[in-house]
C-alpha cells in the first residue's frame, strides 16, 4: 500500500506563502495523476489542484487559480503545492492524493485511490 505524507503546513498571516510537499513512501510509486484537496471546518472537501505525471499538465480549482501552483519531481516522487497570497478562507486541512485514472482534466474526488493524512494550513487575518 502506497503511503502519501504531506508536510509544510503551518500558521501564516494573510498575504503570506507556504509550500506544501507530498512524498510517496512504502515502495516504488507510479500513478498517472496526483493532486491536492482541502477541507475547511463545516465545508465539504474541495478540489485544489492536480497534475498529470507524464507531461505536468495542471488544473486548479477556481478559488485558488492564479495563487497556487502545483508541480512534481520525477525522482522522488514528490508533488508540491506552492501557495501564495494566502487568505483566511484558505484555512483548511490539505490532503495529498494520487489516482490511477489517467484521463485529462481536473482530478475528481471519486477518482482518488490514495490519500495522505493531511496537513493543517491556518491563515490569520
Amino acid at each position: 500500500q502506497v503511503q502519501l505524507v504531506e508536510s509544510g503546513g503551518g500558521l501564516v498571516q494573510a498575504g503570506g506563502s507556504l509550500r506544501l510537499s507530498c512524498a510517496a513512501s512504502g515502495g516504488t510509486f507510479s500513478t498517472p495523476r496526483m493532486g491536492w484537496f482541502r477541507q475547511a471546518p463545516g465545508k465539504e472537501r474541495e478540489f485544489v489542484g492536480s497534475i498529470r505525471w507524464s507531461d505536468s499538465t495542471a488544473y486548479y480549482g477556481d478559488a485558488v487559480k492564479g495563487r497556487f501552483t502545483i508541480s512534481r519531481d520525477n525522482a522522488k516522487p514528490t508533488v508540491y503545492l506552492q501557495m501564495n497570497s494566502l487568505k483566511p478562507e484558505d484555512t483548511a486541512i490539505y490532503y495529498c492524493t494520487a489516482s490511477n485514472v489517467g484521463r485529462r482534466g481536473p482530478l475528481r474526488e471519486n477518482e482518488c485511490d490514495y490519500w495522505g493524512q493531511g496537513t493543517q494550513v491556518t491563515v490569520s487575518s
